[in-house]
């Protein structure tokens, strides 16, 4: 199983700036492809942004343009880069990893905690 730990998360005021962190642990990291997602309470967790086990990333609609997603493999790291911040983005933010087998079949998934992202207007 994999145990994900976030961090990063703040109060930053409207057009500033969060990286946030999602460090990996209990399986190679080059098997996994990991995923920021959100949510505030009474919705839908939403997809923020999601980087392959190759480096391919794809960004959700609320953030594109405003973040970026990255891996550092050698770290067992990912990280988001939040800017130009809006109280919108207020949600508690959450790491997932998916576990894929030498022949690319998907064995696992597993969630962090989360980590509280609060932006003021």
């Amino acid at each position: 199983q994999v145990q994900l730990v976030e961090s990063g998360g703040g109060l930053v005021q409207a057009g500033g700036s969060l990286r946030l962190s999602c460090a990996a642990s209990g399986r190679s990291f080059s098997a996994l492809a990991i995923g920021w997602y959100r949510q505030v309470p009474g919705k839908q967790r939403q997809l923020v942004a999601t980087i392959s086990r190759g480096g391919r990333t794809n960004y959700g609609d609320s953030v594109k343009g405003r973040s970026t997603i990255s891996r550092d493999d050698a770290k067992n790291t990912v990280y988001l880069q939040l800017n130009s911040l809006k109280p919108e983005d207020t949600a508690v933010y959450y790491c997932k990893a998916e576990s894929y087998s030498y022949f690319g079949s998907l064995v696992d998934e597993n969630w962090g905690q989360g980590t509280q992202v609060t932006v003021s207007s």
